[in-house]
């Protein structure tokens, strides 16, 4: 099984930039598919954005494309997001996630199996 620990959230103002990073431990040479998805108080789930871990390719969500990039680094295990030129609409928490090679660059949920606790960021307006 595969752990994931997010981090870097916090309070940013619009404009501003993060960088979120999700730490990857455990069975790590299972790792396919990973992404970043994020829920705004009483709202659903989102696709924010994926990477393949194998070869790289990326995907993002029409809101974040341009502003966000999505990276890995396979000797320390992470997968960071940079948020650059954030909105207020990006407030949420933000989860990373990963799932098998079935999941590679998918925008659903249900199609990942692992989930860290998540990390919460809030742009002030």
């Amino acid at each position: 099984q595969v752990q994931l620990v997010e981090s870097g959230g916090g309070l940013v103002q619009a404009g501003g930039s993060l960088r979120l990073s999700c730490a990857a431990s455990g069975r790590t040479y299972t790792l396919f598919a990973v992404a970043w998805f994020r829920q705004a108080p009483g709202k659903e789930r989102d696709f924010v954005a994926g990477i393949s871990w194998s070869v790289g390719t990326t995907d993002f969500a029409d809101s974040v494309k341009g502003r966000f990039t999505i990276s890995r680094d396979a000797v320390k295990q992470t997968v960071d997001l940079q948020m650059n030129s954030q909105k207020p609409e990006d407030t949420a928490g933000y989860y990373c996630a990963t799932g098998p090679r079935s999941a590679v660059l998918s925008t659903t949920p249900l199609d990942y199996t692992v989930w860290g606790q998540g990390t919460k960021v809030t742009v002030s307006s």
